[in-house]
């Protein structure tokens, strides 16, 4: 049941309570209902202050309303039960857990989960090595020192997928690599980016300087009609695909919202507070659960409810914030929810696997359910932004 379909239940319960006498209200519309996600200390799958709206009109207090209307709910189709809480909010629990949902869609979406049309992105399987980068470098711990799972283009241009090559972006052109992601993002194509003080937005504010634009050569396009608008973005600084390598670069590069300069200083560093590792060794770690469960002879199901709001929340807003960045043609916005849903997983991680004496149970094969469906989340955002998702780190 979908927020829309839960609003206009509520509608109808509100609506059968006046018709058999037990309200005295004017029904309201079922657009005008509003469901939300419960907060602190509510339970459930949704949430409604109806009951609350509707006690003033009807002279009677919020709870008592609310359990005139709790009864009428908890009687429709796919309602599994309906509780009051605090001063008569009705938190209501759909059959079947939204969450145990979620994770069974993501675990027959695959990589596909979120994604323009539904079909998985050709994941990078390995990073091309800039010229004269040596593999043995320290600082080339993010690109250079991981196991190569696949072949590596001839030249330090190009980085290659599983299917294809995607072309990597001269070093100061940020809007080229823009103009890609977007495309694979199902981006609309446009001539040039509008603004609001330009009376024709198809043509560049001649008072303001175009800082980058991306190039329309053949060669630089990672589909057959990849659009080429003319994106306004901050470029990167020169030579940064040499320095840093091509996953650093490209996370550089998209990660940092348009106006922003990319953020190159601790790209390479192997720690948590380095956004593109954290996301990356959250993923690793995602893989790691997986195999930590099978030696330990149990496979993930997700059986039952697991207490982890944010993760789930993360997992569950991926496919709206990939649709939000193509449609706001903001990258940067796929590379933020990465991150997030990185510290969701990397918090949660560690109550996956059994402890001490513990034997696997339900519990822990819905926990590992739900952390194999964020390394999908974040192993599908990574191949969107043409990055690789590598299983050890």
């Amino acid at each position: 049941m979908t927020p829309a379909e839960l609003s206009r239940t509520v509608a109808r319960a509100v609506c059968r309570a006046v018709e058999e006498g037990a309200l005295a209200v004017e029904v309201p519309e079922a657009s005008s209902v509003r469901v939300e996600r419960p907060r602190p200390g509510g339970t459930g799958d949704w949430a409604t202050g109806i009951a609350l709206r509707l006690a003033g009109p009807a002279g009677r207090p919020p709870r008592e309303v609310a359990g005139v209307l709790g009864e009428r709910i908890a009687r429709a189709p796919g309602v599994e039960r309906v509780e009051i809480t605090g001063p008569g909010f009705l938190n209501v629990t759909l059959e079947g857990s939204a969450q145990q949902r979620l994770v069974e869609a993501v675990r027959a979406a695959g990589t596909g989960y979120g994604m323009p049309g539904g079909r998985p992105v050709d994941a990078p399987v390995a990073a091309a090595e800039p010229s004269g980068a040596s593999v043995d470098r320290p600082d080339h711990g993010m690109s250079g020192r991981r196991p190569a799972v696949g072949a590596v283009a001839g030249d330090a241009t190009s980085v290659r997928l599983t299917q294809r090559v995607y072309p990597l972006p001269a070093p100061d052109d940020r809007a080229a690599l823009w103009a890609e992601v977007l495309h694979r993002m199902g981006a609309e194509p446009r001539v040039a980016e509008s603004r609001p003080a330009e009376p024709n937005p198809t043509e560049p504010n001649p008072a303001e300087p175009r800082v980058a634009e991306a190039r329309p050569a053949a060669d630089r396009s990672p589909e057959p009609h990849a659009p080429a608008p003319h994106l306004h973005v901050t470029p990167a600084p020169p030579g940064l695909v040499a320095e840093v390598g091509a996953d650093a670069a490209r996370w550089a590069m998209l990660s940092a919202a348009a106006h922003d300069r990319p953020r190159t200083h601790d790209v390479l560093v192997q720690h948590e507070r380095n956004p593109l590792y954290k996301v990356r060794y959250a993923h690793a770690r995602a893989r790691a659960l997986t195999r930590g469960a099978g030696l330990l002879g149990f496979e993930a199901a997700a059986e039952e409810v697991v207490d982890a709001p944010v993760l789930t929340q993360a997992i569950a807003d991926h496919p709206v914030v990939v649709a939000d960045a193509a449609r706001l043609r903001a990258p940067d916005r796929l590379a933020r929810h990465l991150e997030a849903t990185a510290e969701a997983l990397l918090a949660f991680q560690h109550t996956v696997l059994p402890a001490g004496d513990e034997k696997p149970s339900a519990a822990h094969r819905s926990r590992l359910a739900l952390a194999e469906a964020a390394g999908t989340v974040l192993a599908g955002g990574l191949s969107l932004l043409g990055i690789s998702a590598p299983e050890h780190l």
